[in-house]
C-alpha cells in the first residue's frame, strides 16, 4: 500500500510486470510535461529521474516545461495529448488535489476521470520557520505565542493556495489559533522579506531554509512529515516536537492521459520504480531533499490520489483561497 512514508527497499518480484511482454513500447522519443518553470523542484526532481528511465527504456525521454495558472495549463495539455504512451505528465499535489479546491468547476480537467496514475515519484516536505527576532526557541513556542495572540502575527508562504500555504492552515487548525496570511509570487520575494523581518513566520521547504537556517538567519522549528529532512538533521518532526498529527508536504508523481494501454502504464511505472530503488538516483534526490517514493503500483497511487482528494480538498476550501 502507498503511503506518506518513503521507502527504498522493495522485493524485486514487484518490478517484474507481466503486461510489460505485451507491448514493445516505446518505439519513438517519451515527453515528460513538467506544468511548472524549469529550475523548481518538480522540474529538478524530473530532470534527475530522466536519464535513468530513459536508460532503462532504451529510448528518448523529453521533458517539455509547459507552466502557467498554477501548473494547470500544462497538465490539461496531457489531459487532452494522444493516449499512445509518447506523452507523460509529471503532475503534483498542486494540480491533482489543491487545483480541485481552487478551481472547482473552472478546472478544465478531472484528475482522476482524464488522467492514469501511473508512478508516484517523491514526497517534499514543509516546514515551520521563524525569524529569530520573534524570540521562539521552538514548536512548542511558537504554537503558545499564537494562542494567545489571535490575529496578531502573519505568516509568509510562496502563494495563496500552494502546497505551503496549505499546510499553513492545516497547522492552524490543528493548533486551534489564527494568524494573517501573506503570500508571496512565489518563495524567493518571501524568502527576502523574511530575512529582512518584514515577515517573521513562513512555511515552506527544507531546501530553501536550510542554509539560513544553520547559518542562523532563520530558525526552522520543525518537518511537518515522518521522517526528519537530511538537510536540517537536527531539526524535529512535528510529532517530535509536540504537534502528532499535523503534517504538510507536497508529492509529484507521473500520470498518463486516461485510456493510455494499460501495458504501457505498467511498464513506465516498473521504470520508475527500477530508477527510484538505485542507490545513486535515490542519493542525488535526497541530496535535493526531495525524498523518493519507491512503492506503489498504479493502482495503490491512484487510490493515495483519491485519499488525497478526501482530506485536502475540504481544507483549500475552508482555507477561503481561490486561483488567480
Amino acid at each position: 500500500m502507498l503511503t506518506r512514508r518513503t521507502t527504498l527497499a522493495l522485493p524485486a518480484t514487484l518490478l517484474a510486470a507481466p503486461a510489460l511482454a505485451q507491448s514493445d513500447w516505446p518505439t519513438r522519443p517519451v515527453r515528460i510535461v513538467v506544468p511548472f518553470a524549469a529550475g523548481g523542484s518538480t522540474d529538478v526532481s524530473t530532470r534527475l529521474l530522466a536519464p535513468r528511465i530513459q536508460q532503462i527504456l532504451g529510448q528518448s525521454v523529453v521533458i517539455e516545461n509547459r507552466g502557467g495558472a498554477g501548473g494547470t495549463i500544462g497538465s490539461d495539455s496531457v489531459a487532452r495529448a494522444p493516449k499512445d504512451g509518447s506523452v507523460f505528465l509529471m503532475g503534483t499535489i498542486s494540480t491533482h488535489v489543491l487545483a480541485v479546491g481552487l478551481y472547482g468547476d473552472r478546472l478544465p480537467y478531472d484528475p482522476e476521470r482524464d488522467f492514469i496514475a501511473v508512478a508516484p515519484t517523491v514526497m517534499v516536505p514543509i516546514c515551520t520557520t521563524v525569524h529569530p527576532a520573534l524570540g521562539v526557541a521552538d514548536l512548542a513556542g511558537l504554537i503558545a505565542l499564537l494562542k494567545a495572540n489571535p490575529g496578531k502575527y502573519a505568516y509568509g508562504t510562496g502563494g495563496a493556495g500552494g502546497s505551503a500555504h496549505i499546510g499553513a492552515v492545516a497547522f492552524l487548525n490543528a493548533i486551534g489559533a489564527e494568524a494573517t496570511h501573506v503570500p508571496y509570487r512565489g518563495s524567493a520575494p518571501m524568502l527576502t522579506d523574511m530575512l529582512a523581518g518584514q515577515v517573521n513566520i513562513c512555511f515552506d521547504t527544507p531546501a530553501l531554509i536550510a542554509p539560513h537556517h544553520a547559518a542562523g538567519r532563520l530558525r526552522c522549528l520543525a518537518v511537518a512529515t515522518a521522517a526528519r529532512s537530511p538537510l536540517m538533521p537536527a531539526v524535529p518532526t512535528a510529532a517530535e516536537a509536540g504537534l502528532p498529527g499535523y503534517k504538510a508536504y507536497s508529492w509529484f508523481g507521473l500520470f498518463a492521459p486516461a485510456g493510455t494501454p494499460e501495458a504501457i502504464v505498467a511498464r513506465m511505472n516498473a521504470a520508475v520504480r527500477q530508477a527510484l530503488l538505485e542507490p545513486a538516483t535515490a542519493t542525488r534526490l535526497r541530496e535535493q531533499d526531495l525524498p523518493p517514493i519507491a512503492e506503489g503500483s498504479p493502482a495503490e497511487f491512484a487510490a493515495f490520489l483519491k485519499r488525497e482528494l478526501a482530506e485536502w480538498v475540504p481544507v483549500v476550501r475552508a482555507s477561503g483561497a481561490t486561483a488567480n
